[in-house]
Parts: structure tokens; sequence; C-alpha cells
């Protein structure tokens, strides 16, 4: 991808960028954005947009829950909605221990067998109550009172939720990657570290392999020594986000237990899936309710309460289209794709787009890109979302419990296709071309380079980045990649455009993989 223009930009203090925090004297200067009503829909995280968009559909990159791919939400209304002739009931109206539900469960148990590769001495279960349920299950299997010990890595959000939860049910030791400033998180702790630092008599080591609110992902599992890893505890992996977007190493690192939120990639909210290893069963406190006991639920054969029957044949149904594309090769393939380009844009605006991750950084979510506009210019950000919204593209910033940052998200899951991608990724160039000066590099002070007899800047129009995806596929080859102005782009007075700027992005070459 050929860089962006010379660009500057700023909001009158200095900010981080993805090179580091500028000094003074080489603060960029920013055009000035119209303010936006700070209650329009885009900024309440609206993800319904305005019904003048002429997009075919709306373009979803919420943190989740999310879309499923198209194909696999048509399948589930031709099978899980079946016409009355057909004489059959859908998923949703059969009763969770009818032999026709049977035939369901044991089929999405069987492609995650097949999709993940998961051993024999695992069972899989499907359970309720969320993320937030398994920070309490996951304690109260393993730990048969509060004295027993545990290791939690504590690498973002929901690691940190993870173990406040669990301070009720054991005794945690924390090793954690949070930075000097005491609320960010930008790294994971190396292997070595929690080798050096773990309390040796825990009963297992707590680690989120994807933190969605931080943009933090292990890649891969670690592995303690060459052998078989037992030297250390079991690990206890919330792969909620990442689950089915890489291969899992289950033996060699040693995982006793791995659970995931549906809502991300592998189907709707209300199931969470717990795979777990049966040698450590047996070991609850004798207070955990019975819904969340792994072993009364195995011994029930998974239906010890009613099960969310609809969403366990979801989960079968997204196992096969994930056979279907190639397996789980295919998904990381297409997970890396989605964000190299990404992160390609923004690592070419200039610093008109930063995310918090330097480049250098192993680190780097796939699953959910952080940037923030203009250094975190509030009128420039609420602009863009507006103007996101606007085309179709929603859920770049979600209202959540946290506190909202100077960064949005960009969420690419297994719902997101490359194309869709692709339409984002051109249409922030395209915000950055507008709303950028070009200035020459040149001696520090020097006079920014303004274009004469050129129209105000005008908003872009509703429509400009809006295009016909409803016969786009999930995958990364054969995209018509030619990028052309919308017939009514408008360049500002404070634009400066190249051919370079709107160069499409490259694709990733198949034989791409991850260190």
């Amino acid at each position: 991808m050929a860089p962006f223009e010379a660009m500057t930009y700023g909001n009158g203090s200095n900010f981080t960028s993805p090179l580091g925090r500028l000094d003074e004297e080489h603060r960029p200067t920013m055009t000035t954005a119209a303010k936006v009503d700070p209650n329009h829909p885009a900024l309440q995280g609206s993800l319904t947009p305005p019904a003048n968009c002429r997009s075919s559909k709306v373009l979803n990159f919420s943190p989740g829950p999310t879309n499923l791919p198209a194909a696999v939400e048509s399948t589930i209304l031709r099978r899980c909605f079946p016409a009355p002739s057909t004489k059959r009931l859908g998923s949703m109206a059969l009763s969770h221990r009818s032999p026709e539900f049977g035939a369901v469960l044991r089929n999405a148990i069987a492609l995650t067998r097949r999709v993940m590769d998961v051993p024999p001495e695992y069972e899989i279960l499907f359970t309720q109550g969320g993320g937030h349920g398994q920070f309490a299950a996951v304690p109260m299997n393993l730990c048969p009172d509060r004295d027993a010990k545990a290791t939690y890595i504590v690498s973002g959000t929901w690691s940190s939720r993870a173990v406040i939860e669990a301070e009720k049910y054991c005794t945690p030791t924390t090793i954690s990657s949070i930075n000097e400033d005491g609320s960010t998180f930008t790294t994971f702790p190396s292997a070595e570290r929690i080798l050096a630092e773990h309390d040796p008599d825990s009963k297992f080591i707590y680690m989120c392999s994807n933190e969605t609110v931080n943009g933090i992902e292990l890649h891969r599992l670690p592995v303690f020594d060459d052998a078989d890893n037992t030297s250390v505890p079991p690990l206890v992996i919330d792969a909620s986000s990442d689950f089915t977007s890489k291969p899992i190493s289950w033996r060699k690192s040693n995982v006793g237990i791995l659970f995931a939120c549906a809502s991300k990639n592998i189907g709707h909210p209300g199931i969470t899936m717990v795979i777990v290893r049966k040698d450590l069963l047996g070991q609850a406190n004798p207070f955990t309710p019975g819904f969340l006991n792994y072993e009364t639920n195995i011994l029930a054969e998974n239906v010890w309460n009613t099960i969310p029957t609809f969403n366990v044949d979801v989960i079968g149904i997204m196992m096969e289209w994930i056979l279907d594309q190639g397996g789980i090769e295919a998904m990381e393939e297409n997970s890396i794709a989605k964000a190299k380009l990404m992160y390609g844009l923004i690592e070419d605006s200039n610093g008109f787009y930063g995310t918090p991750l330097d480049t250098s950084s192993e680190y780097r979510s796939r699953m959910n890109v952080p940037f923030c506009v203009a250094g975190g210019d509030e009128e420039l950000t609420n602009l863009f979302l507006v103007e996101c919204w606007n085309r179709g593209i929603v859920g770049l910033r979600t209202v959540t419990p946290f506190k909202q940052g100077i960064y949005l998200r960009a969420s690419l899951y297994h719902g997101v296709s490359y194309e869709e991608t692709v339409v984002l990724a051109n249409f922030m160039k395209e915000f950055a071309a507008m709303h950028s000066i070009s200035k020459d590099v040149g001696d520090v002070g020097e006079t920014v380079m303004v274009a004469e007899n050129v129209s105000a800047m005008d908003p872009a129009s509703p429509a400009s980045s809006c295009a016909d995806l409803a016969l786009f596929s999930s995958s990364p080859t054969g995209v018509d990649m030619a990028l052309t102005l919308p017939k009514n782009f408008k360049a500002s007075r404070y634009t400066k455009i190249s051919g370079d700027m709107f160069t499409p992005p490259a694709l990733v070459p198949a034989s791409d993989k991850l260190r």
C-alpha cells in the first residue's frame, strides 16, 4: 500500500501517535470540523443507519453481539424456522430432551470437535450466564474452598473483571501487564515471567486470549516447557472473542478449560461453550450451583436444565460454515488479512489515525482493532462516526460500562467479510483526505501550504461510500479492488489529493503466516 501524502493534524495539544508522543515543536495542525449534535443517534451507539442510506446492508463492526456470516443467517432462516408444510419443528420449539434435539446437540458437539481438533479427553458443554458466569464457574469448579490458590494473568479489561469475581471463591495471585499509568494495557506478560511468578500451588493459571476492549491478543497459547507443559498448572482460557479464528494447542499448552461466549464468532448471545478436561472434574466447591457445575451437566449429557436449543443449533450451523470455508486454517488466514488491511491503513496515514499498540507489538488483536481519529480530536471523531453511520457503517463505538476514551474499535469477527473491511478502510482514507492539511516536510515552523481558490469544505455525502454488498463473501481473494472517488466527492481547501492516497490496499499473499 502506498503511503498517504504528508499530512498534519492536531487539536491544540500533544497526543500519542503510533510512533510515540509528539513534542511541542512538532505538534501538527488540524482543520476545524463543524460541531455535531451530541444527541445524534451515531453518538448514542445507534446501529440503525438513516433510511436514505443507499447501502444494501448494515456493516456491523460491533464488539459483540454481532451478525453472523450471510450464508449462516440464510441457513438459520431455512433450517430453524421451517414452513408449516414441512411438518417439522424448528430447534427453537424442540424439547431439550426430545430425540430431535438430541440429534442437533450431538451434531454441534461433533462439528466443534472436528473444527477445533478437540482431543477425546475433553468434554464439550453448553452453558448459560455468559463470560461473567464463567468468571465464577471456573474457580467454583476447580477450587474446593476459598483457601485454594490460583494464578490470574491480567492483561486487560476482561481478565481484570475475572480476577475480581474469583476473589469470592479462591485466593488468586495476579501477574499483570498494566502500564505505568495504572489504567491501560498494551502488552501481555511473557511466558518466562508467568513461569517465574505464578504460584506453584495454583489449581490453574487463568488468561484471556483476546482482550476486546484493549485490542490485545495472544496469537498462540504459551508453552512453558518442551515436553507436555505439565510443569505448570493447567491453563484456563477465556477465548470468547477469538475462538475458531486460530488453532488451539490443547495438549502442548496444557489447556484445562477453555470457554467462549457464542456472540462473537460462533453464534448468538445466550449460550457459552465450555470445553473442560475430564481429569479436572470432581473438585467443585459444594456450594456451586447445579447449572454452573461442570460435572453435574456432563453426567446429565448437557440437559440438566433447559438448554437454549436454538442457540445450540446455530453453533452447529456456524461450525458447518467454517468447515465449508476451509476450516480453521482458512479462518485464521482471513482474520490475518482483515487485520493487516486495517493496521496497514493506520500506519500509512501519517498519524491521522493512531492505535495504542506499537507497530512492533506481537500482541495486536486481529479481532478488535482500536484506533483514534486525529489523536482523539473530539469533533473530528464525532464527525467520523456520523459519516460512518450515514453510510451504514455502525458499531465502531457502542455503549459500554467502561469509560469512553479516544479510541474507536473495528471488530473483525467472522460475520465481517474481507470486502466489508475494505469498505471501511476506503472510507477512512476518504475521510483522512478530506480533513487533513497537507504540509511539506521541512524546518520547524514552516508555513502550512493551503490550496487556493477551492470551495470551502462540505460534509461528505451519506451515499458516497455506500456499496452493494449483498453478494459479498467472506474470502479475501477474488475481490475487485479498483477504487475511485465518489462522483460527488468534494475536495476541501485543506486537502491535497494524490493518486497514491487512493491506491487500493494490497491483498495479503496466501503464504503470509503468523510468526
